[in-house]
């Protein structure tokens, strides 16, 4: 009996062993352009596109245009791992995937500008850098995993929570809460906004395209945004967080992809919440045919 004993204790020990060394690496670099020496800083940017007059769409053609450039800081392009782990068919399946330590951004380490897009333009980003956007249970783990945890900072809303001032004013408050905490850049960050998800909840009931948010965790761990439709797609405001996470992920050790776990029948529980994703990314148009 006792033979037997030992023998179960090794296995667990030698799987557990075998887990850790195919988790090992700590980090995955941005696939991204260094960024240029004459590359604008966030506050520059942002005022650039201040303008009233300056249309969403124009306005993020220029965040589309400066992240292509590599104009991001630094510290961003070093994606940092997360784990979860579920039991299916009395298995147990450890996942690993690397996720950005922080929202969006334009700029460089010392002055950068969080960047609000819809969510045709932050598929877009995605699919250029071979990223995907979190579910909402990423969302939950990644902000479960997150060193520094801000705490929520809502404007009031009006029709100027949409606008470039207000986007800036946002962007004062998380950094000096970033001052106050003394938050190392590069480190996983989380709380400051909200995010936008992929779900099921995209193609909303009357078939229309949807932009959807979840998230804006609060210390308790509870989000002030549930899962969240109710706005047409091409709507964007200052508390949206595009939050980008690679596309390769690793199961049990063995490289694979967010599509193909979210769409898997068994698989999916370990990165969503809703069951399988049936179109597991947003449009870039306002058509539904991918």
């Amino acid at each position: 009996m006792k033979a037997i004993i030992m023998m179960k204790q090794l296995v667990i020990l030698l799987f557990f062993l075998s887990t850790l060394i195919a988790f090992s690496g700590n980090a995955q670099h941005l696939s991204i352009a260094q960024r240029p020496e004459n590359s604008l800083t966030g506050s520059a940017f942002a005022a650039s596109i201040r303008d009233s007059q300056i249309s969403v769409s124009a306005r993020e053609q220029h965040m589309l245009e400066e992240v292509e450039q590599g104009n991001v800081p630094d510290f961003y392009r070093s994606f940092l791992p997360v784990i979860d782990t579920a039991m299916i068919e009395g298995k147990q399946f450890v996942i690993k995937y690397f996720v950005a330590p922080d929202y969006l951004a334009i700029g460089s380490d010392k002055d950068y500008f969080y960047a609000p897009l819809t969510a045709a333009s932050a598929q877009k980003i995605a699919d250029k850098l071979n990223c995907s956007l979190p579910t909402r249970k990423m969302s939950n783990r990644i902000y479960q995993s997150a060193i520094f945890k801000l705490t929520p900072e809502p404007i009031p809303p009006s029709i100027r929570m949409m606008t470039v001032p207000v986007f800036e004013d946002h962007n004062k408050l998380v950094h000096q809460q970033l001052d106050r905490i003394d938050a190392k850049p590069g480190s996983l960050v989380a709380g400051n906004k909200k995010d936008v998800i992929i779900s099921n909840k995209i193609i909303a009931a009357d078939g229309t395209l949807r932009v959807v948010i979840y998230g804006w965790h609060k210390p308790d761990n509870k989000a002030i945004q549930p899962l969240y439709n109710g706005h047409k797609y091409d709507w964007v405001d200052y508390s949206h967080g595009i939050r980008l996470i690679q596309n390769r992920v690793y199961l049990n050790g063995r490289k694979t992809t967010i599509k193909k776990i979210l769409k898997s029948k068994t698989l999916n529980v370990l990165l969503s919440d809703e069951g399988v994703i049936r179109m597991p990314r947003y449009p870039h148009t306002n058509s539904i045919k991918l």
